[in-house]
């Protein structure tokens, strides 16, 4: 008998120990299972986080590229109108020497006095400049 109620003991003990074994493992899963979800969140918002700043960065990059567009456009229209301003000038001169030049040998003295000269190449230039505008209208007639 004594022998059956140790046996028996030791089974019970067995027992509760597996019990509380068990319980131990039941509560670690728990555990373990609060901390996959916490680092699933943690995961999901450290994703979403990443997507709001590779977001920003592009809208960042963009903003730049089009001031960095808007600057070489700007740059190159001024360089554009630059150049265009010294063909103007040197085309007025090299026009108004041509004019003087066949000037002079029409009418058969030589048109060296600067004002003369420069009131003759502005009266050819307007000249000029008058024909241009009226070309297109007369030829929509």
């Amino acid at each position: 008998m004594k022998t059956l109620e140790e046996r028996h003991e030791a089974i019970e003990g067995g027992i509760n120990r597996a019990d509380e074994a068990q319980a131990e493992a039941q509560q670690l899963l728990e555990q373990y299972r609060a901390q996959l979800d916490d680092a699933r969140h943690e995961a999901s918002r450290m994703r979403e986080e990443a997507r709001e700043q590779g977001a920003a960065i592009i809208a960042e990059m963009r903003e730049r590229a089009e001031a960095e567009s808007r600057r070489i456009i700007d740059a190159a229209q001024a360089q554009i109108e630059a150049d265009r301003q010294q063909a103007l000038t040197s085309l007025r001169t090299e026009v108004g020497s041509l004019a003087t030049e066949l000037a002079g040998r029409i009418v058969g003295e030589s048109l060296t006095d600067a004002a003369r000269q420069g009131r003759m190449v502005d009266r050819f230039l307007a000249d000029l400049e008058e024909r241009g505008a009226g070309a297109p209208a007369r030829a929509g007639q």
